[in-house]
């Protein structure tokens, strides 16, 4: 093996479309020094047996930016690399059976139309002039996809290859990965039967063994990887004359059908169907001691189990009567990987340094060229072009065990085309990490659902007020929550309430230089001992990391405090930047939190606590509480009067019983999600994301330009400022609102063109107006200028306000 590598800048374990891909585009970007391993042939996993189906769809904003950067690449691809492909772009017709799934549809165009993409929304009496072979029975809304398609996986996998080693760079076939270690300095070292090869970065692409690979990692601070394998079956047709006679006569295979709400899909496979169902009914494998995952899998399928698919057969024989006609040629039985929430993991390894993730992707395929894409960008820059958040292995923590995988694993697959209503809770994997209020919350009526798996309240029901599932499934802001928010939001505001928030993500930070070091890497200023303000990170383009609450005890002795989600994404922002001398600890599961707020407040606390209930807004103090030790902060996200109770998870109870007995009102996260929205305070990964600077985000009170210290992106934020923002942040009101608020990244129109997106959006109860938070382009975001927001395909008109807070704007009542 005299020629084999012993180095490389990175090494990817996994020789699927989305290792392949991810080869490609490191080669692309000049990175030729990099080396991929596949045990087998490759295509060998999920790869070989995939369908192939190319669709742009996707409600998830960063997930449809990645597929229809795939689809666009792949229609150059074969020309670009020299080597022939099977790609047939066909359309696709989505079709949905309710007015909510329309509506869903209607978003999603209008996501597309945003993007640049073709699609549009049809009347079910138009589909048979795309394929005639649809029945059109029981249909609301039909969506038209002109770019949808199929391809060869194989051969888009080989072409990837082809471009790769063209470039430069080295495929290992039959070359398994055996294990990895560090050397003293920090480089990895990947086993291989035929040698050991010294790397940089490594990356974990390997599809359906992704988890065993993991566990390679584990010594070196990683976790077992949260990815169950499923059983995902399509059938082949025997040919169909009246397919081959259509096919003929216009020179195009007939367009692809998605029957979501029947949760299947058909398309034309030569001149037969392919019916591929994702079955209430689904299977899992390898999850038990008796079923073991075998060493290799390579090109094999499980055996096939028609019946599970008996119900959705019958449903699209009715739907497509040819169908029938067809006998089954082959059944496809094999294995896909399914993260819990159904979408893949791209990026860093959560707790181990130069360590990537690429897998766990159930729609491959589709997604690959776009995963190499973001994942060349990560190992070369650190940072990606769009915010990929939704797709980053860090959004998962250590509530995450075996069985949370499989319940939720099932559930997605089971429910792979199911809408995610704003109000609806999914109940698969709950109660993973439990407040010690929990039990008298449900006692008092709270309906739950998990933040980074911490149970919390998102509203109280009133006896006879209807919690049933199906009553949350809806876009629509009217619904029985409604009156338990206007309760809730009414005593946030001019009596008392407390909310239990359990999970806030805090770290502790000391050390001599803990502050210079902190002022190096937020943009603007730290806060006196005894106070706390907000601290925004940022990367080298000026764009928004997280903002973190900073609160200060001592010189070189701080808290520092952010979203329940951001747990260990924060962490590892930090961690990785840290000072030699300096110490990040993180306490989150060590305290707890009850929120209190409202104009009675003050005098409700008083009964309860020693502390000094006259500082100011945004000072911090230890004190007595319900006879346990605390922390006080004067802050409030409601924008009323009130604060924040610090205890240990332990005394939370104590803290959390005696304000309830003392007469304050329960309220929970959609009263608060209402009553921020009206302040204009941004939520992370919602209104803060790194598709935005700082600028652009309407913080610029937040940064110090001049002081002395180079944090992160100072000057492209500089030169932003003097060359003018391209679009700035918007806080809108609908002039006559319809029955739904603005969902995320709803389009902004201005003049018959999309001028901005919307980044949340709900009913100020306050205000009383439906209250839109977005990005507008610049020449469009004039303070009484009108725009049009779309919500599920209905345009309103909406009023452009100063960036500023809709209720009190000058905080008199949150200073009182």
């Amino acid at each position: 093996m005299a020629d084999f590598p012993t180095t490389a800048r990175v090494v990817i374990i996994g020789g699927g479309v989305v290792g392949v891909s991810t080869l490609y585009h490191l080669a692309k970007k000049g990175w030729t020094d990099c080396v991929l391993l596949e045990k087998n042939e490759l295509t060998a996993g999920s790869t070989w047996h995939a369908a192939g189906n190319c669709p742009n769809f996707a409600p998830n904003w960063a997930v449809m930016n990645m597929q229809r950067y795939s689809l666009d690449m792949y229609r150059t691809l074969a020309d670009d690399v020299d080597y022939p492909m099977n790609y047939h772009v066909t359309g696709a017709l989505r079709l949905g059976h309710s007015k909510e799934r329309r509506q869903e549809f209607q978003r999603v165009t209008g996501q597309a139309q945003a993007m640049g993409l073709p699609l549009e929304m049809i009347s079910p009496s138009e589909v048979k002039n795309y394929n005639p072979f649809v029945e059109t029975h029981d249909l609301e809304g039909v969506l038209w996809d002109p770019l949808d398609g199929d391809i060869d996986p194989a051969q888009l996998t080989q072409a990837l290859a082809k471009g790769a080693r063209d470039l430069g760079a080295r495929i290992e076939r039959f070359c398994p990965a055996t294990g990895v270690s560090q050397s003293d300095t920090g480089e990895w070292i990947v086993h291989t039967d035929k040698g050991d090869i010294k790397c940089e970065k490594v990356v974990n692409a390997a599809g359906y063994y992704a988890a065993r690979v993991g566990e390679w990692f584990k010594p070196y601070g990683g976790r077992d990887v949260p990815m169950v394998v499923m059983s995902h079956q399509y059938f082949l047709t025997e040919e169909i004359p009246e397919i081959e006679a259509w096919t003929k006569e216009n020179g195009k295979k007939t367009p692809m059908i998605r029957d979501v709400d029947s949760s299947y899909y058909l398309r034309q496979d030569k001149n037969g169907l392919n019916l591929g169902p994702y079955e209430r009914n689904c299977k899992a494998h390898w999850v038990t001691a008796d079923d073991p995952m075998p060493e290799d899998f390579s090109f094999q399928l499980y055996p096939d189990d028609l019946d599970r698919l008996e119900w959705y057969i019958e449903d699209a024989m009715a739907r497509v009567p040819i169908l029938a006609t067809g006998g089954v040629g082959r059944n496809i039985n094999g294995p896909i990987p399914y993260a819990p929430d159904g979408l893949p993991m791209i990026g860093p390894m959560p707790g181990v340094r130069n360590a990537y993730e690429a897998h766990s992707f159930t729609f491959g395929i589709v997604q690959g060229g776009g995963a190499g894409k973001v994942m060349a960008e990560w190992l070369i820059e650190g940072e990606t072009e769009l915010d990929m958040w939704s797709v980053d292995p860090r959004r998962y923590t250590d509530y995450v065990d075996h069985d949370y995988c499989q319940q939720k694993a099932l559930e997605t697959y089971g429910h792979e085309y199911g809408m995610h209503f704003p109000h609806k809770s999914w109940p698969a994997g709950r109660n993973k990490k439990l407040s010690p209020n929990h039990d008298r919350l449900i006692a008092d009526g709270a309906e739950m659902d998990a933040f980074n798996g911490w149970e919390r309240a998102t509203w109280f029901a009133q006896q006879g007020e209807d919690t049933s599932v199906e009553s949350t499934e809806t876009w629509e802001r009217d619904g029985p929550w409604k009156a338990g928010i206007a309760r809730e939001v009414e005593a946030a505001t001019n009596d008392v309430a407390v909310l239990d928030m359990p999970g806030f993500s805090r770290y502790k930070l000391t050390g001599d230089g803990a502050a210079e070091w902190l002022r190096g890497q937020i943009a603007g200023a730290l806060p006196k001992a005894g106070r706390m303000n907000l601290g925004y990170f940022t990367d080298n383009r000026g764009r928004i990391i997280t903002e973190v609450t900073i609160i200060r005890w001592g010189e070189d002795d701080f808290w520092l405090m952010t979203a329940a989600v951001a747990q260990w994404h924060d962490f590892e922002h930090l961690r990785d930047r840290l000072a030699d001398g300096l110490e990040l600890t993180d306490i989150t599961t060590e305290w707890s939190t009850q929120l209190v707020s409202g104009a009675k407040s003050r005098d409700l606390l008083a009964g309860l606590t020693d502390a000094d209930l006259t500082t100011g807004w945004l000072t911090i103090q230890e004190a007595t509480f319900a006879g346990k030790p605390a922390k006080l902060f004067r802050i409030n996200f409601c924008g009323e009067l009130g604060w924040e109770v610090h205890t240990s998870m332990d005394d939370s109870a104590a803290a959390y019983t005696a304000i309830r007995d003392a007469g304050a009102k329960p309220f929970g996260m959609f009263a608060l999600n209402a009553m921020r929205i009206e302040k204009g305070y941004r939520t992370w990964k919602g209104d803060l994301s790194s598709d935005y600077t700082l600028l652009e985000g309407g913080l610029e009170r937040f940064v110090r330009f001049n002081k002395p210290q180079e944090f992160p992106g100072k000057t492209a934020l500089l030169n932003e400022k003097q060359q003018g923002r391209k679009k700035g942040f918007a806080t809108m009101t609908l002039d006559n609102p319809g029955p739904a608020d603005a969902p995320y990244m709803s389009p902004i129109w201005s003049n018959g063109e999309v001028v901005g997106e919307t980044t949340s959006g709900d009913w100020g109860f306050r205000v009383n107006k439906s209250v839109a938070l977005g990005m507008v382009r610049s020449d469009a975001n004039i303070v009484g200028g009108k725009v049009e927001i779309e919500i599920y395909g209905e345009k309103y008109a909406a009023t452009i306000h100063e960036d500023q807070p809709l209720w009190d704007p000058d905080n008199a009542r949150i200073r009182a």
